[in-house]
């Protein structure tokens, strides 16, 4: 067994039958929820892609821990890797006792920036609203994102606010920001050499104000509160280099916050679970490990 994996994998989810969301499947049983039933804020149209949403996978009752976790998939702000980043990942957290819900925010060209940290904040705010009656701790609600997803997700580590105690919407009295955060070859950084230029023209469009680029450079905006992090890259990256994750991890350090970081020699970017890499699918067992580690996949007594 490897080193990093001290976990013993339950047994996975019984097979369900499957219908087709767009390019992806999920089990017929897995609930779709629009983030704000009467339209979002700033939406421009009805479509679907008008309408952020959340598939929400419970994990088992007979093996829940009662943590939880949002998965943003990436797609560079303008696509989103729905079945490999998203509701495979969601299936992997469930045989971990971990509840997932599965992001779709809203993308470029019809939508820029505050539009998906709106959505994935809306999302985290949601499963604590939630949190008696699907079985969650609200004290151990986290994020996970991959690639572009890894931004989204590290902009609401790092952008957050407490909610807002007299709305009158339950949802927005719920807190938005995370109680840990898991970063898979993440973009980081909205300038220099280690940006990602597709993904900032799509979010902050093609020339942004400077302070609009600071504010979202996400290893800039690290605090003492952004919570536990997890970083996982590979140095081998060509799309989004593994300096991303470095940098952030370094601003972990600086504000004091723990974090994990681990980067592989080789292996490309965009490997999801990487489960036909037989050492690039290690990542998820250290991942397991570390949230063992924190407390997040025990039952609380």
């Amino acid at each position: 067994m490897n080193p990093c994996f001290t976990v013993h994998r339950l047994a996975a989810v019984a097979s369900a039958v499957l219908f087709i969301v767009g390019s992806h499947s999920v089990a017929a049983e897995t609930p779709q929820i629009l983030l704000w039933p009467d339209g979002a804020p700033g939406a421009v149209g009805s479509e679907d892609t008008d309408k952020p949403c959340v598939w929400l996978h419970r994990a088992p009752a007979e093996t829940a821990g009662g943590g939880a976790v949002v998965v943003c998939p990436g797609g560079g702000y303008r696509g989103l890797a729905m079945s490999y980043e998203g509701h495979e990942v969601a299936q992997w957290f469930n045989e971990l006792g971990v509840t997932a819900v599965v992001l779709r925010y809203r993308l470029a060209p019809r939508y820029h920036h505050p539009a998906p940290m709106s959505d994935a904040q809306r999302a985290v705010r949601l499963v604590r609203s939630k949190a008696a009656e699907w079985g969650v701790d609200p004290a151990r609600i986290g994020i996970m994102g991959f690639s572009a997803g890894g931004h989204l997700a590290s902009t609401v580590a790092t952008h957050f606010d407490d909610g807002n105690a007299s709305a009158a919407d339950a949802i927005d009295r719920a807190g938005c920001r995370p109680d840990f955060a898991i970063l898979a070859y993440p973009v980081i950084a909205m300038s220099g050499e280690y940006m990602h230029r597709g993904s900032r023209d799509n979010l902050l469009g093609e020339n942004p104000p400077q302070s609009l680029i600071d504010n979202l450079s996400n290893e800039k905006q690290v605090t003492e509160r952004t919570p536990p992090t997890f970083l996982f890259h590979t140095a081998a990256d060509k799309g989004v280099p593994a300096e991303n994750s470095l940098m952030f991890f370094q601003a972990l350090r600086r504000a004091g916050v723990p974090g994990e970081l681990h980067i592989y020699e080789s292996g490309p970017h965009g490997v999801g679970l990487a489960r036909k890499n037989p050492v690039l699918s290690t990542w998820p067992e250290c991942l397991a490990t570390w949230l063992e580690s924190r407390g997040l996949l025990a039952k609380k007594p």
